[in-house]
């Protein structure tokens, strides 16, 4: 049991807040892992209480095998719908990973994703659409207003926080894991949605049924475009483009434009299962979503989109579709120092290891 003081600050809130306070094993909560080796065998208290906000909070007291305390929170902002997180059964569901967002790109990505999901609406009256953001650590306090700016919207939202950073494909499969939506959505915090891109996005699904993942047009910070779809990567392509100052990567410029597919992307025409699409915006279908189990958790970051564009093109067929059009601000992994260049490596070792070694 937990220490005195612990289970009876829970008991005292929760009697306040008439919650119902209950003993769950020690290991996991709902699929989320938490501290302590697998043997461990103990309770910890667990309670449950709603805010007048629509706060929820999940907490766990000490375990009584440990000397200090273990606190987990799962904290979800929910619209007033009654329906469990992620459980719109014909609509659509979005996750997006975060870690120390950028505040200012977050509230673009949120309020677009809102104009969007407005426009879709419109088109389909009563389709659900509901939003997971996956705190991975450093959640701004002011990214929660443009959370709730967003659930004013109508889209129901909510955020899991808590678990620490678990990488950006543990995290994507954290929501992927309770969706039990039609389509969802795999989607970057620096993304700028068009307003009419998720319209767009389903419209070609519903008329192609034997698609089961869409690659949007994909802009940089000026509107042009950005060819990041792939052929599958021989390892010198991806040195040269990522770490070769650009008067050498001149020299490569015809290889590159294989490797991005510069022959095949367009403004205009659909591509037909392009080998590789890009992790910042996947729609699925959630079938085959389901069925692949997510993204392979054995990244940590960098290639999981690789990997399960690899793994869907075996299932189903994917399509590259200039018409659903979004904008992304993000930058390699070159350019943001060390530690991605280490973590680039550690998963391009991983995925070369699983689908086979190209060198040129």
């Amino acid at each position: 049991m937990p220490s005195g003081d612990v289970s009876c600050r829970l008991a005292a809130v929760c009697q306040e807040q008439r919650s119902p306070m209950r003993l769950v094993p020690c290991g996991f909560l709902n699929g989320f892992p938490l501290a302590g080796p697998p043997r461990c065998v103990c309770y910890k208290w667990q309670y449950q209480l709603r805010s007048r906000t629509g706060m929820r909070k999940l907490v766990l007291g000490s375990c009584p095998y440990w000397k200090f305390y273990q606190l987990v929170a799962s904290r979800s902002v929910e619209s007033r719908s009654s329906r469990s997180p992620l459980s719109c059964a014909k609509g659509l569901s979005v996750s997006v990973v975060t870690y120390h967002p950028d505040e200012a790109l977050l509230a673009r990505t949120l309020s677009s994703l809102g104009v969007a999901s407005n426009d879709l609406r419109k088109s389909r009256p009563g389709l659900s659409v509901s939003v997971c953001i996956v705190d991975n650590g450093g959640w701004p306090s002011t990214s929660s207003v443009a959370l709730a700016s967003l659930g004013k919207t109508g889209v129901e939202c909510h955020l899991i926080s808590g678990h620490g950073n678990v990488g950006y494909a543990r995290g994507h499969n954290l929501a992927i894991e309770q969706v039990r939506s039609r389509y969802h959505l795999v989607l970057n915090p620096d993304i700028d949605l068009d307003p009419e891109a998720l319209s767009q996005a389903l419209d070609f699904l519903d008329a192609h049924p034997d698609v089961g993942l869409l690659s949007p047009r994909i802009g940089d910070d000026d509107g042009r475009l950005q060819y990041l779809c792939r052929r599958y990567p021989a390892l010198f392509d991806l040195f040269v483009r990522g770490f070769l100052p650009n008067a050498l990567r001149k020299l490569f410029d015809r290889r590159l434009a294989r490797y991005e597919m510069r022959d095949r992307i367009n403004e205009t025409d659909i591509v037909w299962d392009p080998p590789i699409v890009s992790g910042c915006f996947m729609l699925f279908r959630t079938e085959p979503l389901k069925r692949l189990k997510g993204f392979d958790p054995r990244y940590f970051l960098y290639f999981e989109d690789y990997d399960l564009s690899l793994r869907t093109r075996e299932l189903t067929r994917i399509a590259y579709v200039p018409t659903v059009r979004v904008l992304h601000h993000g930058g390699g992994a070159a350019r943001k120092g060390f530690a991605h260049i280490r973590m680039f490596v550690a998963s391009a070792f991983k995925f070369y290891n699983r689908f086979g070694w190209k060198w040129l």
